[in-house]
């Protein structure tokens, strides 16, 4: 069974970066639409953004041209650089497939804060 880990998240005061990382345990990324998805407190998680396996990308309107997604399918490795971030990008980040068919991980926790 394919484990995803996160990792990367802190504290981090706004207008800072962050950059996350997401390791699986098997090769699954490669043949796959990768995405990152968030959960804030009291929310549903949500989509984030994702990569295809040609590299396209995706980002939901508020982390546009803030944040950036890339991979490094020998590595099985999927990356989210996060800059300019803001207090309302404090959440649990997650990645998974972009059709969530692996098995959640533990996520890596973002908060943005003075």
């Amino acid at each position: 069974q394919v484990q995803l880990v996160e990792s990367g998240g802190g504290l981090v005061q706004p207008g800072g970066s962050l950059r996350l990382s997401c390791a699986a345990s098997g090769s699954i990324f490669a043949s796959n639409a990768v995405a990152w998805f968030r959960q804030a407190p009291g929310k549903e998680r949500e989509l984030v953004s994702y990569i295809t396996t040609s590299g396209g990308t995706f980002y939901v309107d508020s982390v546009k041209g803030r944040f950036t997604i890339s991979r490094d399918n020998a590595k099985n490795t999927v990356f989210l650089q996060m800059n300019s971030l803001q207090p309302e990008d404090t959440a649990i980040y997650y990645c998974n497939t972009r059709d969530s068919r692996i098995s959640w991980g533990q996520g890596t926790q973002v908060t943005v804060s003075s």
